[in-house]
């Protein structure tokens, strides 16, 4: 342990009593001294002490060295704001202010982000206990000017999506600003793990983001490992991997169809929709489930493969992908996609670093990080994927990696299927260990996810942070139609495809 800090490794438990609790002023110099020296700061939340107080916990990743860096410091009701020097802790926050009242005094936007009532007997806004708290029931930024004007879009969209709320400055054609309204999915899940694990947890983890079934659980199950001081079974560790790909497989060669879709080119968009189906379809073979529910298990995992359900697995991931590959290939080779493709939606890499932009959106701005890399866990300690850049950060360099993506985890799929680790598919996990804190990271389809969690007196789960890699990308996404005409914003967004509910937790 350093002074100023613990050092972690991902998925591994660190004594609760070895991180530092520094004074407001070296958590500052801390955490901008490991932004400025290139970590990322992974997490940023805070947890309720006796009377007023609240601690506030950071955690750093530096990825040249695979080393997780933990600190925290005591506030009050107020303390100075993070985010003029480290923009990445902007939504941070935002979040921190929101449930447990403690205003970050010179935020440059403060205002909610879920929009519901704080945790604690303090309300950063100090609103009328008696009105309804609603989401989207706000003041807005807005731009004056003889020619402006505003256009709202949601919460209630014209496909069957998610709900949100994206309010636009216009000036003609020309976006001057984005601002974007969630909240609309909140369920208080992270509260709800308090006191866990429980039969009831695992489904929240497998449900808080439905599409990063796998991602999430795999997440929840190497922290509770770790708690426990439990390896899991190495074959089950391969099996979650399996599972984790597919539903990258899945879920990238729908964005690219769906791309197509919001440009108007009919050739990949008809072709996708089915090939995303097929890759599901081939998570249903894993274990039954199309979303992969029910796979990823503390210990392991709840399915094995036999060897002809593995030649079967094969065999349906070469030919989804050779479909794939006809299909895709089009938008590369036709001059009207990539004339709406390229240079739309830019973002530099300068910003990309800024806000701690995670995942393929990341690596299209030339981000070289990958969790399954940088911070290997599970059974990507032993077999590695080669990590997928672009660098024009623009929708084109969106698709591309994930294109990129798509070959490398249908490689990965066709050879760990084919040479699985002997031995049990899981194994038992003992009690819980109190008083531990543990950071554990997989890098799911829309990038890197964050669990944190905190045990107690007695071995139960006393906090538990969630960081979806779509609450990381939200602000990018209004960074990137800066100056982009209206028109842009549907394929823009579809470049992102954010998640609402795993941003709403």
């Amino acid at each position: 342990m350093n002074a100023r800090h613990a050092c972690a490794s991902n998925s591994r438990s660190t004594p609760l009593a070895e991180v530092p609790v520094l004074s407001g002023d070296a958590f500052r110099d801390e955490l901008m001294g490991q932004v400025a020296g290139a970590s990322q700061l992974l997490a940023l939340f805070g947890t309720p002490r006796t009377g007023h107080a609240l601690r506030l916990y950071a955690v750093t990743g530096q990825a040249t060295t695979a080393t997780l860096r933990i600190f925290a410091t005591d506030v009050s009701d107020r303390y100075p704001a993070l985010t003029p020097n480290c923009p990445a802790a902007h939504w941070f926050e935002r979040e921190i202010a929101e449930q447990w009242g403690c205003r970050p005094e010179g935020h440059p936007w403060l205002k909610p982000i879920r929009f519901h009532r704080a945790y604690g007997d303090r309300d950063a806004w100090q609103r009328d206990p008696a009105q309804p708290i609603t989401p989207g029931n706000t003041d807005f930024f807005s731009v004056q000017g003889e020619d402006v004007h505003e256009v709202a879009v949601g919460p209630v969209h014209a496909g069957v999506i998610e709900p949100g709320h994206f309010r636009f400055q216009c000036l003609g054609e020309r976006i001057l600003h984005l601002e974007i309204a969630l909240g609309y999915q909140h369920r208080g899940i992270e509260r709800r793990l308090v006191g866990g694990p429980d039969k009831r947890t695992i489904h929240y983890m497998e449900t808080l983001a439905g599409d990063t079934t796998v991602g999430h659980a795999t997440a929840y199950c190497q922290a509770l490992e770790a708690l426990a001081g439990c390896e899991a079974a190495v074959r089950g560790q391969a099996v979650r991997a399996i599972g984790l790909e597919l539903e990258r497989l899945a879920n990238h060669t729908g964005d690219l169809g769906a791309l197509a879709v919001d440009i108007g080119f009919l050739p990949t968009s008809s072709y996708c929709g089915r090939l995303r189906g097929d890759f599901l379809n081939a998570s249903a073979l894993l274990c039954g489930s199309r979303f992969g529910r029910g796979l990823v298990r503390p210990g392991g995992a709840a399915f094995d493969l036999d060897e002809r359900r593995s030649e079967q697995l094969r065999d349906r991931v070469t030919a989804t992908f050779q479909d794939t590959a006809r299909a895709v290939g089009l938008l590369w080779h036709s001059p009207s996609v990539l004339a709406r493709f390229d240079g739309t939606g830019v973002v530099s890499r300068a910003v990309c670093d800024a806000l701690g932009m995670v995942g393929p959106a990341a690596r299209a701005c030339g981000s070289d990080r990958d969790a399954r890399r940088n911070f290997p866990a599970g059974f990507f300690r032993f077999a590695q994927i080669p990590v997928s850049t672009w660098h024009t950060g623009d929708v084109f360099a969106r698709a591309y990696v994930r294109w990129l993506e798509v070959q490398r985890s249908a490689r990965f799929v066709q050879d760990l299927a084919a040479s699985l680790p002997r031995g049990e598919a899981r194994r038992e996990l003992g009690a819980l260990r109190p008083n531990r804190l543990v950071v554990s990271l997989v890098e799911g389809w829309r990038g890197q996810i964050c669990h944190v969690a905190i045990t107690g007196d007695d071995g139960r789960l006393a906090h538990y942070k969630i960081v979806d890699p779509s609450f990381r990308n939200w602000f990018a996404l209004a960074i990137a139609m800066r100056n982009q005409q209206i028109s842009d914003f549907p394929v823009c967004n579809k470049s992102f495809n954010l998640s609402y509910c795993g941003h709403d937790l």
